[in-house]
């Protein structure tokens, strides 16, 4: 459980952190597609942080080794998709572009083993 909150927090931080980079430091140095991708990095950073803070507190609340993978799943997410789309954005190496897919992956199933351990409790 705090493991989760401590990422969430993490990540939140840096996900301000990046966006205002983005925003700020890279205006004029990368091109505006690249930028357009920095902020869907930024993004889904930001909506999968939310994830891990939620994850973190229903595990307060319920015993589940689902929800333990759903955090898993959505850390390892940020780090494969957000953090491949921010390498790609500033290098354009498109073998970073596909591994942002991986990461998707492991959004989506953070998202079904979360519903999965919810229901449990409905």
């Amino acid at each position: 459980m705090k493991l989760f909150l401590l990422l969430g927090v993490i990540n939140g931080f840096l996900a301000v952190a990046l966006g205002a980079f983005g925003a700020h430091g890279l205006e004029g140095r990368i091109s505006e597609k690249a930028i357009a991708t920095w902020e869907k990095a930024v993004t889904y950073q930001m909506f999968h942080t939310m994830a891990l803070l939620v994850t973190g507190l229903l595990m307060a609340k319920f015993t589940s080794g689902s929800l333990v993978w759903a955090g898993s799943m959505f850390f390892a997410g940020i780090i494969l998709f957000s953090g491949s789309l921010y390498i790609y954005s500033v290098t354009s190496i498109k073998t970073f572009a596909m591994i942002t897919p991986i990461g998707g992956v492991a959004f989506l199933i953070g998202w079904v083993l979360i519903g999965t351990a919810v229901a449990k409790y409905l």
